[in-house]
């Protein structure tokens, strides 16, 4: 009875470090490329078998509480505005001089015809918070070696995804790949992260490639041209008076 006990400590000591150890390289993760807040410019491309499209923006972030998105071309859809503030999110569309609510059945829709959706952005959260980490095996992802990383969600969580993979690469702690599953079970999406370089003092993935599992040949391309990290941000950046200037 008593080498059971011992056994059974044993067990239930290495999950709580295993749990641990991911909750500190996620965080860690999440902290090195996020910053506490950021600014700059960055282009999407849109890829799907019809069309591709790029779109240019500035941002400006706060955490994951507030953010302001301007798009800066093409010149059709220059002076288009998103702000996000906590769980709700606006639209200014700057040809009609009107401002949209985002109502919650318009949450899934595609974000500016991406493979992002409204909800991604409003509900963007740390994962921390909202999922349970368990530190699965090591693997490579390209040349690089990760840790691997389960998350699942908390049970009273505002997420939409079953279950995450995450990997996060050895030799600096930044994001590899992320896969997305739905309630399912379903691999729904998948994220890789590439071209990691020094930008605003920070070694950071600068190329984020969102494919979706779900319609084939799509897929979306976030590129980083300029981010500035932990600059103070005034709360003037996220009114309804900067929305619609």
């Amino acid at each position: 009875m008593k080498y059971l006990l011992v056994a059974a400590t044993f067990i239930l000591m290495s999950a709580w470090a295993s749990a641990q150890d991911a909750y500190e390289i996620i965080k860690k993760s999440e902290e090195q490329y996020k910053g506490e807040s950021s600014s700059g410019t960055f282009a999407m491309k849109v890829v799907t078998p019809d069309y591709e499209r790029v779109v240019e923006m500035k941002s400006w972030w706060v955490g994951n509480d507030k953010a302001l998105v301007i798009i800066t071309s093409p010149k059709k859809e220059k002076g288009n505005k998103t702000l996000k503030i906590g769980n709700e999110m606006w639209n200014y569309l700057k040809n009609a001089e009107k401002t949209i609510k985002i109502p919650p059945s318009m949450m899934l829709m595609s974000w500016n015809g991406s493979d992002l959706t409204n909800d991604d952005l409003v509900r963007e959260s740390k994962l921390i918070d909202d999922y349970n980490l368990r530190y699965m095996f090591d693997e490579k992802i390209g040349n690089e070696d990760c840790w691997k990383i389960e998350l699942k969600p908390k049970p009273d969580a505002p997420v939409v995804w079953g279950k995450l993979y995450y990997w996060v690469r050895k030799s600096d702690n930044l994001p590899a790949l992320i896969q997305f599953y739905d309630e399912r079970g379903e691999l729904h999406r998948t994220m890789k992260f590439s071209k990691f370089k020094v930008m605003g003092g920070r070694k950071i993935p600068s190329v984020w490639t969102i494919i979706s599992n779900k319609k084939e040949n799509h897929y979306t391309q976030f590129i980083y041209k300029e981010i500035d990290f932990d600059a103070k941000i005034p709360d003037r950046i996220f009114s309804f008076r900067e929305l619609e200037r």
